[in-house]
This record gives structure tokens, C-alpha cells and sequence, in this order.
């Protein structure tokens, strides 16, 4: 086994030393330094993939390959631990989340929110960085670097670590992660490192050591002194303010657009008529006077209310996957903290009910949790959507904190927040009018909306368009029927149609407001669980106020009790009485025939049998690690055969003279160094001479091998002018393959096996 010099140690040590630098900056995107045990093992195992292909002699290839082999055997415990076997072994999940996340871990960790921790597979963004960094940093330090030692050749090493120091840059946040201090550390730990080299080029060229030792030390001293002093003052002097930091997440729109589902205030009646008395979710947690959070929605078409897309910088365009740490909100007041558990029973939508602005979000139940990385949550808006669907049996548990809502007198002389919101479009001329004149005569903020909700609440009357409703009440928000709860004699609606219409008021009045959609539970105080059914839904408006947070308005009135227009009956006027036909006594029903409809599906039918999932995971998961170990040999194997069968095949003299390439091939892959450029006698003493250092007593028929021996002979078949006959030459080859199996089976089974890996071709002579 080759030995490493202590140099290239000192260079390695160095080049994980700057790789661990510059990948700290991945911590404004992860939150924390949890990360950082997934980039200490990128660095362990592509460093060490490198070293043991240089100890066992492997050339570039398969050490490359043996790396990718590590990466994927070894990277589960570094990078998820939580998909793994006993958390060392891999499994499919985790050996397909490194793959996935080598890929596409880059792209998502930009439009995921911060903190970074779903989907599961992205902590396989550091792993693989640092360990692509260091595999192809260890390669140039162990055979391209020894080759000609000069500073130029040690500066390119810093090309893996700079790369992965700008990563940490482009796909962080605008707050840097100490960066003044990792930015003077890396240039100094680089310089030093290039003087050191430098020095070292310097004695190897016939300066005395004293000498060349104490250039060293000065230069050092004055390159490390120098580097903290111009990175100070240059940090100082041009470090871009967190504004004005270029990064990719800034630049980058999230593809999540929450109008792929339809709008959920559309939905209202849904819940009034067919869900009233059924229980959706039951909610532990609550207190007395707090509402479920269901969606926002702050633009509006002329037919709806909805979501405002990814495009627009508004408060509910920013959904982005996130993992159990939720983000906070940029404008908000919050107080008290919530700890709610939802167990969901007929409810069946995208959209998950929340509590306030969240803290943390939990999926528990098994079939939830397996798809948490669907989860995309908006810190503004305060809501949650999980876009594969929540159905009955999903239990999640949220941690949150509420809006502190001051009285209004508070608010006088607080300003509404200037927020860019979705576009307002078609609104009809009636409830311009009608925002003039309830806003009546005040001046501040605060009075005008309030005066918007209460003459709403006071002038208007509840009615959900049931059958047992004292007038009928049309379902609906768009312009239409906002024109129609204006103009008609009295105003009836329920909470859709009031909570449109003072959000459109309030936008006509210069104010950004939004409508919110969720349920408000009856909760007793001390009462540990609610059962909400679909009677509690509700919907409210929301208005921001600098420095405050969003305040909630209610504007539907509480009376239902609509006074009856008093018309009067028309008179009725006899009619001549007219004999019907007679009634026909078979009911319809009679006249259909019953049918029976296959459902069975087409594909079904087709393929009555289909495998189990369990056998593709368990097919999987012994599969790929065997494929990683044994591909590369089956390549390697058919080089070798490729080789043996060209040098076999060649005229009678090169045909010999293949064979003793051939055993020098075999003998160079089992780990012994055949020179390069030495006649077959100098070569076989060579050899002979490492079976004695290397404890090899190779023996054919009983009889210690005598490379001088067959030495001699090829050189015979070559050298003395004779035509070489097909039988001598097949001798040769049969000699040759004797001697190789002997060395073998006298190097081990460890070494034979690495040997499988490895290819090695001698040049021609000339």
C-alpha cells in the first residue's frame, strides 16, 4: 500500500479546513448549524473515498467510482438519519433523497422558506457540495499536485472551496452568517497556506532549511497580518447592506401558485347548507374568542375573491415549502401562544386550519407526515396548505401566537401599513358610493373602517338562503351580487357577501384589505376540545396598520329577523272546472330497467396481477447497493478481457511479448510497482525483490516462481530472429497466467478484490 507524505496530509487537512469555512454559510438558510453534520460528512467521506484510492493504488476511474459508492452507502447517518434503517443503514427512501437532492436540492433550497427543513431530502444539498469539493480537491492533492510542486498549481485547489463559499452566499438569505469573520478567516488560512507552499518550493530548489524556514515564518506572520487588516478595512468599506446582497431566492419566483385551487370563499354556502351539522375537525387547545385561520384572500376578478399569484409581491403570493419551523410574519404584533392539535374528520380540502400566525406545524398521523414536503405555508397571511389534500384521519399540531388587537381609540393616529396587495377589478359604481357615504365625516384611519362595519352590521340582516330563512338570500361575491345587496330594498347576505363588500369599500377608500375565511367555534372557558362543524364557518376583513399588524373587522350583522314588504294578495276568480285524464297507476320507476354496470376498472381487468409495493421496495433497496459495488467490476472485467483478448491475437513474437505485459498488468493491479521503463530482466528483479519486501512467496507446481527465468525467455522469442510458432506463443500465455494465479493467491482475498477495480495498461515499447 502507498503511503501518503506528510505535505499532501497538511494539504488535505487545509482543503477540509476551507471547505468547512465557507460552507458555515449555508446558515441563513438552514436556521441553525444542524447542517453542519451533513457537511462534516460530504468532507469525511469524499476525502477518504480519494486517500483509500490512492493507499490501494486505484486509478482515477474507480476511485471516482468508489466515491459515488461512499456517497450513497455512507451518506445516510450524515444526511437523514431519520429514513434510514437502525439511522446508519440506507433504505430506498434516503438512498433516493441523496439522488434527488444532489440534483434538485439546489433549485428547491431557493424557493423553500427560511428556515430550510423540508423536503427531506434537501439536507443532501451541503452533503453532496462538500463532498464533490473534497473528492476532486483529494484527487489533484495525491497525484496532480506531487507531480510538479509549485504555488500556481496549489492555487487552483482553491477553486472547490471559493465555489462552495459563494454557494453558501447565492443561496442564503440577505443576512450574512458572520461574515466578516469567515471571509478574513478563509483568505487567511489560504494565504498562509500559499506561503507555506511557496517556502517549501523554495528549500526544494537547494535552500538551506534555517533559511527557507524562517522566509516561512515571516512570510506567514506578514500575509496573516496583512489579511486581517485589509479584509477589516475592506468589510467595513463596501460590505453590501442585507438590501442590497444579491441572492438567488430574491431573484428566483417560487412555482407554487395558490390559484391552482379554487377560491375557498366560493365555497361558503357549501359549509352553511350541506355541512352545517357536521363535525369537520375536532380542535384541543383553543381559548374563548379564537378563530381558525382557513385562507386570505386579496384580490379580486369582479367574479371572486381569491389568492393573488406568485408574481405579485403581496401578502398572500408568498407560499413556500417549509419544514416543521415556520417563519415569522414582517408585520405583526403577536401575544399570547397557542398549542392546538387538529384531528380532521369530514373535511376534505387543501387548505389546513390554523390558529393566529404559527411557530411550529407538526403532521402526526403516519399518511400526513409521509408528505410533509407538500406543506407550503405564507408567514403574512397566516395560513397553511398542504397541496396533495387533507382528508379524514389527519392529525397535525400547530404552535402559535395571536394579533394583539388595541382598542380603537389606540389606532386614532396610527397610519394604515402601505402594502402592495392583489389587483381589485370590476367593482360596481354602488359600493364606491356606498364606502363614501358610510365612511361619513372621519378623519383617521381607524374611524372610517369601523364606520364602514357597523353601518353593515346595523343596516344589514343575516340570511343564509335556507328554506327556513325569512327571506332568501343569494350565494355568491361578484360584482353582480354585490350590486344586488345595495339596491335592493334591504341588505342581506351572509358572511361572504358582507365581508366582500367592506374589503371592496375599504380598497375604493385607499386601505389595503384582504378577506379571511375560517370558523369561529363556540369555546367554553377551560375546555379542552371543540367539535367545529360547518355551521361555524365565517369570514372577516383584515386591514394592517403600521407598526400594529393586521386588525380584524366584522361586518356581519347579527339580526335575521328581515321585515316582510307588505303586497297585497290578488283576488281569485272562479274557473270552469275541467275533467282531467285519468291517473296512470304505474309509477315511473317501473318503466326503467335495471342494469348491472361493471365497475371493475379497464386496467385491472387487463393486468389481473400486479406486484406489492413492498417487493419494489425490497428489490430496491438490495438492488441499488449491489449495482453501486458490482458495475464497476463487470466494466473493469471487460476492459481486462478487451486487453488480454487484443494482446493475444497479435503475430507470434508481440504475442509472447503481450503475455509478459500482461503478467506485469495483473501484478501492478494486485498493488506491487513494476517500473515503467526497464528492460524484462531489471523488471523481474524488481518484482522479485517486492515478493520479499511484501511477505509474497508465489509457487507454480510446487516450485518457487522464477521471473528471471521467464524473463529471459520472452526475450528470447523476441529477440533471436526466429519465427515464433502458435504453440510457443500459447506456452507463454499459459506460463504467464501461472505466475499471475500465483501471486494471487498468495496476495489475499482483500487484495484481489481491490484488483477486480482496478485497470492498468503498459505503454508499447518503442
Amino acid at each position: 500500500m502507498r503511503r501518503i507524505p506528510q505535505q499532501s496530509i497538511v494539504d488535505l487537512a487545509v482543503l477540509s479546513v476551507l471547505c468547512l469555512v465557507a460552507v458555515a454559510g449555508f446558515e441563513t438558510s438552514f436556521g441553525d448549524l444542524n447542517f453542519l453534520l451533513a457537511a462534516v460528512g460530504g468532507i469525511l467521506v469524499g476525502t477518504g473515498a480519494a486517500v483509500a484510492g490512492s493507499l490501494l493504488r486505484l486509478p482515477v476511474l474507480p476511485t471516482v467510482l468508489l466515491g459515488l459508492a461512499a456517497y450513497f452507502v455512507l451518506g445516510t447517518p450524515f444526511a437523514m438519519p431519520d429514513q434510514g434503517i437502525g439511522v446508519v443503514l440506507p433504505s430506498l427512501t434516503s438512498l433516493a433523497g441523496l439522488a434527488i437532492g444532489a440534483v434538485y436540492g439546489w433549485a428547491d433550497i431557493v424557493t423553500i422558506g427560511t428556515p430550510v427543513e423540508a423536503p427531506y431530502y434537501v439536507a443532501a444539498v451541503p452533503y453532496a457540495a462538500t463532498w464533490l469539493v473534497t473528492l476532486v480537491g483529494a484527487l489533484l492533492v495525491l497525484r496532480w499536485l506531487p507531480r510538479r510542486r509549485t504555488v500556481l498549481r496549489a492555487a487552483v485547489l482553491l477553486i472547490g472551496p471559493i465555489v462552495l463559499y459563494l454557494s453558501g452566499i447565492l443561496l442564503g438569505t440577505d443576512e450574512p452568517f458572520l461574515a466578516a469573520v469567515r471571509g478574513v478567516a478563509f483568505a487567511a488560512i489560504a494565504l498562509v497556506w500559499l506561503a507555506w507552499r511557496r517556502g517549501s518550493v523554495l528549500e526544494a530548489e537547494g535552500e538551506s532549511r534555517g533559511r527557507g524556514a524562517g522566509r516561512r515564518l515571516a512570510g506567514s506572520a506578514t500575509v496573516v497580518g496583512g489579511a486581517v487588516v485589509i479584509g477589516a478595512v475592506a468589510g467595513l468599506a463596501w460590505a453590501p447592506v442585507s438590501t442590497d446582497r444579491f441572492v438567488l431566492r430574491d431573484e428566483i419566483v417560487p412555482p407554487f401558485d395558490a390559484r391552482e385551487f379554487a377560491s375557498p370563499l366560493a365555497g361558503f354556502r357549501q359549509y352553511t347548507k350541506d355541512l352545517a351539522e357536521e363535525p369537520l375537525f375536532t380542535v384541543s387547545g383553543l381559548e374563548p374568542g379564537d378563530v381558525l385561520r382557513l385562507a386570505t384572500m386579496d384580490a379580486y376578478t369582479g367574479r371572486l375573491w381569491n389568492v393573488a399569484g406568485p408574481e405579485a409581491s403581496v401578502a398572500d403570493g408568498g407560499y413556500a415549502i417549509v419544514g416543521e419551523t415556520l417563519p415569522a410574519p414582517a408585520l405583526a404584533d403577536l401575544g399570547s401562544e397557542r398549542d392546538v392539535t387538529v384531528d380532521v374528520a369530514a373535511y376534505h380540502d387543501v387548505w389546513m386550519p390554523t390558529v393566529g400566525y404559527g411557530d411550529r406545524l407538526e403532521l402526526l398521523d403516519a399518511g400526513t407526515s409521509e408528505r410533509a414536503g407538500d406543506v407550503r405555508y405564507n408567514p403574512e397571511a397566516g395560513t397553511a396548505v398542504l397541496t396533495s389534500g387533507i382528508a379524514e384521519g389527519a392529525r397535525y399540531e400547530v404552535q402559535s401566537r395571536v394579533q394583539r388587537e388595541p382598542d380603537t381609540s389606540q389606532l386614532i393616529d396610527v397610519p394604515v401599513a402601505r402594502i402592495d396587495e392583489g389587483s381589485v377589478q370590476n367593482v360596481p359604481d354602488v359600493v364606491a358610493a356606498k364606502a363614501e357615504e358610510f365612511a361619513g365625516d372621519a378623519t383617521s384611519a381607524i374611524e372610517q373602517l369601523r364606520n364602514l362595519e357597523s353601518a353593515l352590521k346595523t343596516n344589514g340582516f343575516l340570511s343564509h338562503g335556507l328554506a327556513s330563512d325569512a327571506i332568501a338570500s343569494r350565494a355568491g361575491h361578484g360584482a353582480d351580487r354585490m350590486a344586488e345587496l345595495f339596491t335592493r330594498s334591504e341588505m342581506i347576505g351572509d358572511e361572504e357577501q358582507y365581508a366582500s363588500a367592506m374589503a371592496l369599500m375599504a380598497r375604493h377608500l385607499g386601505y389595503p384589505a384582504r378577506v379571511v375565511m375560517g370558523f369561529a367555534p363556540e369555546v367554553e372557558q377551560g375546555q379542552d376540545s371543540v367539535e367545529v362543524l360547518g355551521a361555524d364557518v365565517t369570514a372577516w376583513v383584515e386591514v394592517p396598520f403600521e407598526g400594529v399588524g393586521w386588525i380584524s373587522f366584522h361586518p356581519t350583522p347579527d339580526q335575521m329577523d328581515v321585515p316582510q314588504e307588505q303586497t297585497p294578495k290578488p283576488k281569485s276568480e272562479p274557473q270552469p272546472q275541467v275533467r282531467q285524464p285519468p291517473r296512470a297507476e304505474r309509477p315511473e320507476d317501473d318503466l326503467l330497467t335495471t342494469v348491472e354496470i361493471d365497475e371493475t376498472d379497464d386496467e385491472d381487468r387487463d393486468h389481473p396481477f400486479q406486484i406489492p409495493g413492498w417487493v419494489w421496495v425490497a428489490t430496491g433497496s438490495v438492488m441499488v447497493p449491489l449495482a453501486i459495488v458490482f458495475l464497476p467490476m463487470l466494466v473493469v472485467a471487460l476492459r481486462k478481457r478487451a486487453r488480454r483478448a487484443r494482446r493475444r491475437g497479435a503475430p507470434n513474437a508481440r504475442s509472447a511479448a503481450g503475455a509478459w505485459d500482461e503478467l506485469l498488468d495483473r501484478s501492478a493491479e494486485l498493488g506491487l510497482e513494476p517500473p515503467e521503463r526497464a528492460s524484462r530482466l531489471q523488471t523481474a528483479a524488481v518484482l522479485e525483490r517486492q515478493f520479499g519486501e511484501q511477505g509474497l512467496a508465489p509457487e507454480v507446481d510446487g516450485r518457487r516462481v522464477n521471473l528471471l527465468e521467464l524473463a529471459a525467455t520472452v526475450d528470447r522469442d523476441v529477440f533471436d530472429g526466429r519465427e515464433v510458432s502458435d504453440t510457443t506463443a500459447a506456452q507463454r500465455w499459459t506460463e504467464a497466467d501461472a505466475v499471475a494465479a500465483a501471486i494471487g493467491a498468495t496476495a489475499g482475498r482483500a487484495r484481489r478484490f481491490v484488483a477486480r477495480y482496478r485497470f492498468r495498461r503498459r505503454r508499447p515499447r518503442s
